[in-house]
Parts: structure tokens; sequence; C-alpha cells
């Protein structure tokens, strides 16, 4: 496994205090795994506060985020050099080692006596001197002893689930829908650091414009090679909203497989648009921007801490199409059926487990069967308000057929729509053979890695004409 690319920005040596980063990695850890705290949350809350330089900050999320990502691993590691399993211990130490043992076996950059120093002091500190001596004991041997550990027989789901930190219930469904060497990429893939991409808006500028003035604000960036639309971030200093790109709306910041539901559902300018769970809008202000800000979009979403987010994204972007709505799809009510329904459903994220490095712990990711139901009733939902001959994408950030295929399989059953092809509206895209074909049949599933994209779902439909008379 790869090592991450790490930012050591922390200096301490010996006999100087405990290093800042560590300790609010530590004590972040501790939130998430003891008291079930977000870990985007709980760090983006610390950052916001901190006093930390741009190389520290770096450091801490790293240590976060890389340790929660890789619990299921780290756990099986210090268990060979534990006397008790690691859930038997005291929380705080476990956090602790969880945090150290992390950058030992995953941070080439960090010096490991600073590491361990920092370790003893915070287990002296939270614990007691006893737990002190077990830490040092535990991370010196682990030192010495990383590169003999054993791990379950290669290539079996045990071992996928714990040498690449994952459920073993969800190992279980990628190796049967997916087999064994697809599994093992998309593992990998979610224990990547998820890249930064900006989508360019057309409203204000163009592509090549808009890199040339990141490069002048320090931006390391370059055009994506898949996305006309897209530019992928190499570096940045500094924080985003500083940026005068970003203040000035010039971009959005979104994955490229979510650039792609607009381009396929393919609104064009003076329609009426439907967007349902709309979220903050990344889908819904590519559409306004597709519509050359010509028409209207109707968007809606039940949670109004995201609309309002979405209100902000509009006036940021020129966007001046949107009338966001903060209701229940459920509820909704049209009195003319529309043209074009965009509906992003709810989901278990099963396809965007490397942007949140505590979401492959969600009890979602497996127990999907209330999500499914919800699913199928917005689709539901989103069918009786489009007019005939209108078009519906559906579409989810998950990689699991429950939710994707079976959910449009069940709908098309039971209602008057057919799948249509959108392959040609992705022909920039480089597509397999396979995808290609999957495409023109009207569903895609993009695989997490696969094109360097997050994974995705695309089911393009269409209501029947019904006969007059």
């Amino acid at each position: 496994m790869n090592k991450v690319q790490d930012d050591a920005g922390d200096k301490n040596t010996a006999g100087d205090k405990i290093s800042k980063a560590r300790e609010e990695a530590v004590q972040l850890v501790y939130k998430v795994t003891e008291q079930g705290a977000y870990a985007n949350l709980a760090l983006m809350k610390t950052l916001r506060h901190s006093k930390l330089n741009v190389a520290d900050r770096s450091l801490l999320t790293n240590l976060v985020n890389g340790t929660i990502r890789m619990l299921k691993h780290l756990d099986w590691v210090l268990n060979v050099f534990l006397k008790q399993d690691i859930n038997k211990q005291n929380p705080w130490l476990r956090s602790i080692l969880r945090v150290s043992a992390y950058q030992i076996m995953f941070m080439d950059r960090i010096p490991h006596f600073a590491c361990v120093n920092d370790a003893v002091e915070m287990s002296r500190k939270q614990c007691d001197t006893n737990l002190a001596k077990v830490t040092n004991g535990v991370l010196r041997n682990l030192i010495r002893h990383k590169d003999d550990i054993k791990y379950p027989t290669p290539g079996s789901p045990e071992y996928l689930a714990v040498y690449y930190s994952h459920p073993r219930e969800l190992v279980d469904t990628l190796l049967n829908v997916y087999g064994a060497e697809q599994c093992e990429n998309i593992l990998a893939y979610n224990n990547q650091p998820a890249r930064i991409d900006f989508r360019v808006n057309t409203l204000k500028t163009s592509r090549d414009q808009l890199i040339q003035e990141l490069h002048q604000d320090g931006v390391k960036c370059y055009p994506s090679p898949v996305l006309p639309c897209s530019i992928r971030i190499g570096a940045m200093e500094g924080s985003l909203d500083d940026l005068p790109a970003y203040k000035e709306g010039k971009f959005y910041v979104q994955n490229e497989a979510a650039m792609l539901a607009a381009i396929i559902l393919d609104p064009l300018p003076g329609e009426k648009v439907l967007d349902l769970c709309c979220g903050v809008g990344g889908k819904t202000t590519h559409m306004a921007e597709k519509m050359k800000n010509q028409g209207y979009i109707k968007a809606y979403d039940s949670y109004t801490q995201k609309i309002d987010i979405l209100k902000a994204n509009c006036t940021r972007l020129g966007i001046r199409i949107v009338d966001v709505r903060p209701e229940d799809i459920m509820l909704v009510e049209e009195k003319q059926p529309t043209g074009r329904v965009m509906l992003d459903v709810p989901c278990s994220g099963s396809g965007v487990l490397n942007r949140r490095s505590d979401a492959r712990w969600n009890k979602d990711i497996i127990a999907i069967k209330q999500l499914t139901r919800l699913q199928l009733q917005f689709l539901q939902k989103a069918g009786s308000l489009l007019k005939d001959g209108g078009y519906l994408l559906y579409s989810t950030c998950s990689i699991l057929p429950e939710e994707n295929e079976y959910v449009v399989q069940d709908f098309i059953a039971d209602n008057p729509f057919d799948l249509v092809g959108f392959d040609q509206k992705l022909s920039f895209f480089p597509l397999d053979a396979g995808d290609k074909e999957n495409a023109r049949q009207g569903m895609l599933t993009l695989l997490p890695g696969k094109y360097d994209t997050d994974g995705m779902f695309f089911a393009l439909m269409q209501k029947r004409v019904r006969r007059k008379g």
C-alpha cells in the first residue's frame, strides 16, 4: 500500500513540548471513534479556530483522515503487539496508539522518535504512567517489526477487509458484484486522498483563462484529460475561500463524475427544470450554466442548511434562474408538469468513500433496504411531475446494484417510462467498450478510480407519450 505523501511541518524533537498537530489529531480521533462525531465536521471546526501554520494544518488533516480511514488495518497491527485486544484498552490509549501507528505505518517523513515521544507524553497526560510505558513498548516493537507483520491469507475476503481497512460485509458485496480484481482496485482507490476538481463556470470565464489566473495565484493545476469543463488541482497554498477566482464565482468545486449528471440530462436554454434533492446545488448550478442562465430551475431539498448554501452558491456564481424551495419532495405539487427532472437521491455513498474518512464505517453502507424503499418512492414522485415525452435522470453516488439498476428496473416495471441511451452525450469521455454499451442502453455505473473519478450511477429515462382516445 502506498505511503501518504505528507507535509511534515512538525519539527518536534525529544524534550520539546507535545506537537500541537499530533495532540489535536488524537483529540479529534477520540471524538470520532469514542463519541460518534463526524470526522469532516469535527476537523473543519478545529481548523476554523486553529492557529497552526499551513504545514501543521496539513499534517493534522492527514493524521485524522488517515487514522479514521485505516482503523481496521491499524487495529489488526496493534493487536499483534498488545496483550489485550485494542477494543478493551483505555479509550484515550486507543486513540493515541492508532494515530501513532498510522504515522509509523503510512507516513514516511515523520521521525519515529518524535512520534513515540509525543505518544508517551500524551499517554502520561491522558492516562497514567503505566499506560505511558505500554505505549512506549508497543510503538517501539512496531517500529522494529513492522515489516514482519502477518496479515490474513493474501487475496482472501478477510485480507482485503483488513489490509484495505473496509467493513467485511462491504468487501463481500463488492467481491460478489465486481469480482476480485475490480474489488481490490475500488478498495485501493478509496484509500487515496480525494483530489480536488474545479468545474469552470462558463458564464464567467473559460478553462484556459481560469487556469492562467489560478497559476498566477499560486495554484498548481492542469486541465482534466476527461472533461472539457474541469480543472484538476495539484496543490494550493492557503484557503480556497481566499482565491479571487472563487470569490468572483469563476468555478465550483465538484468531482468530475458528478459533473456528468447535467451533461447527461442536457437541459436547454429557456426550459423549465425540476431539481429534486438538490442539496447544496452542484448539479443545480451546472444545469444553470448549461442553460446559459436562461429558463427556470425549481430546486427542492428538505434541509434548510443546504438550501441556504445553494442560495449563496447561486449568488457567487452569478446564477439568476434558480428558485429554491425548502420542502420534502414527497409533498411537492406542480400545476404544470415539466420536461426535465434531475433526481439525485440520498444513498449509501459507496462510490465516494475516499471523500469522507468515516463514511465506510457508516452502517448505511451495508444496511440499505430502508434507503432503497425511499429511493423508489422518490423516483415514483419524480415521475409523476414529468410531462409525457419528458426526461428524468436518476443518479446516486453508490455503486451497489440494489440502489441503482434494481431500483430503476422496479420503477420501469410499474410506470410508463423507457430507458434512453446517452452514450453520444458522453462522446468526449473515455468510456471502455462495456461502459459505452451500458450508456447506450441507458444506465451507467462509474466505478471509483476506473477513470480517475469517484463512483457514480446514472439512469436516463423518458416518459411515454400516451395515445389520445
